[in-house]
């Protein structure tokens, strides 16, 4: 199973977000020091989003990307994406891997179109709520169902998706076991994401074959360490 240490970024800072609101934030510090303390300890590919991206702000999120990719581990990045042009950027900053969330419901010719320039450096993003795609940074739910969309993206070829229930995202409650296996039956390769507070977590999922999983707040709580996740995840 594969792991990827989060680095959420928001105003050029480090942070975790409560359940993906804006006003519920916790500072790490400076993404590039995150990303070095990662890849010392063993991390083999980390995952970093531009929250100010997702919330329609301006971050200056490319240079620090430009700067975490130097760290020399490979990014997959998502975060703000709504054209082709803004995905092309992402990967001229260093990203290896592209998420996309928001365009996929808004405007899905632009997933269309990156799946066939991009290939498997695409990576769906699935974030539900009830059921249903969340988009603009979780702040609404669109008319989409979230497993029939999986089942879209891989009709289109996609590979990959990360798999977020935002109800448990920073929350340290617990991560969504039956759902995200369930979104497994898209066929696509589910990376879990939200709600992960313990090596139990790594080891649920680990017993159900999923593909990957992200480790956010519980490695910088320290309710998690890298280390033991990456002996359970082999």
């Amino acid at each position: 199973m594969k792991l990827y240490p989060a680095i959420d970024v928001l105003g050029g800072r480090a942070v975790r977000l409560l359940y993906g609101k804006r006003d519920q934030v916790t500072d790490y510090g400076d993404p590039v020091d995150c990303a070095k303390r990662w890849a010392d300890e063993g991390a083999e590919i980390l995952h970093v989003v531009d929250l100010s991206g997702a919330f329609g702000e301006e971050g200056g999120f490319e240079k620090v990307l430009e700067r975490i990719a130097k760290v020399g581990l490979p990014v997959q990045s998502g975060g703000g994406l709504r054209s082709m042009a803004e995905i092309a950027r992402r990967f001229r900053a260093g990203a290896d891997r592209v998420v996309l969330g928001t365009v996929c419901a808004e405007h899905p010719e632009v997933l269309y179109a990156a799946a066939e320039k991009y290939g498997g450096k695409i990576v769906a993003g699935i974030d539900a709520k009830e059921g249903r795609l969340a988009v603009r940074g979780w702040t609404q739910l669109a008319d989409k169902d979230a497993f029939e969309f999986g089942c879209e993206a891989k009709a289109l070829g996609i590979q990959d998706a990360v798999f977020t229930d935002i109800g448990r995202d920073g929350a340290l409650t617990g991560v969504n076991v039956q759902e995200t296996v369930r979104m497994g039956e898209t066929g696509l390769n589910i990376i879990a994401s939200g709600g992960v507070r313990g090596i139990e977590d790594v080891r649920a999922l680990r017993a159900q074959g999923v593909y990957g999983v992200i480790l956010g707040r519980a490695l910088y709580a320290g309710t998690l360490s890298l280390k033991e996740a990456r002996e359970v995840a082999r």
